[in-house]
């Protein structure tokens, strides 16, 4: 399980395992908060492509999906 820090997820780095649509390398550029602060949804961006998927913060947590950094 990877450790997450909410208030440090914008412009993080992460790598998708497995590959989505075949690219891996992703950042964060959107954070969503709702009126308590708390951290609700974000969007990573594709390196490579520029593709943006929605996605819920709490699935970062999942290490069988998803890797902090770039590897």
């Amino acid at each position: 399980m990877n450790k997450l820090n909410p208030k440090k997820l914008l412009n993080s780095k992460w790598t998708a395992v497995p590959a989505i649509n075949k690219e891996k390398h992703f950042i964060i550029i959107e954070v969503e908060y709702d009126e308590d602060s708390n951290v609700i949804a974000c969007v990573t961006e594709a390196i490579i492509s520029k593709s943006q998927y929605p996605i819920s913060w709490r699935d970062l947590k999942n290490a069988q999906n998803w890797l902090q950094g770039w590897k």
